[in-house]
């Protein structure tokens, strides 16, 4: 009898780790806007990964969830879902419709149409990245004075896997 209470006690215990593991380091995100798309769309179900950015960096084509300083229409904070565009130390311009990284002009297959709109110059403050949707014509991102250059500590994690529509199931680029 006691060899069979201490099986179950362990089990549990195993059982209770494992889930505090799984909810520190990963952790699943809806996508409810178009500012994505063509990468993700609303209703995409997301696994997000917060070990990267314990160890390193978020870097230039990462997809990332940040929290915002924007509200949701219940009052709380609002998680934002783009692309990492620039980082720390990293002169950005847009003009012309182009996007420009340290004079280079960045090649973007991934956007919706040809054009970003906006006319800025800046360099990337340290500890912070400059980030946009995918749909520029959509997307409230760091173009706009509202949300900026994103603190590096207030990335939530960076998108792992789409797991739903199942049809997309897999890592997501």
């Amino acid at each position: 009898m006691v060899k069979e209470i201490f099986e179950w006690v362990k089990t549990i215990v195993i059982a209770v780790v494992i889930a505090l593991v799984i909810t520190k380091f990963v952790q699943p995100t809806l996508v409810k806007g178009h500012s994505m798309y063509p990468t993700l769309e609303p209703n995409n179900y997301l696994i997000i990964n917060k070990i990267p950015y314990m160890m390193r960096e978020p870097e230039r084509g990462d997809i990332v969830v940040f929290k915002s300083e924007l509200k949701t229409t219940n009052g709380k904070e609002k998680d934002l879902i783009k692309r990492v565009i620039a980082v720390e130390g990293d002169k950005i311009e847009v003009r012309n419709g182009k996007i420009f990284i340290n004079g280079k002009q960045m090649e973007e297959e991934y956007i919706n149409g040809d054009f970003t709109s906006g006319d800025l110059e800046i360099t990337i403050p340290k500890h912070h990245v400059f980030v946009m949707g995918d749909n520029r014509q959509n997307s409230l991102d760091s173009r706009d004075s509202k949300v900026g250059p994103i603190d590096i500590d207030n990335i939530r994690g960076k998108v792992l896997v789409r797991l739903f529509p199942f049809d997309e199931i897999g890592a997501v680029d």
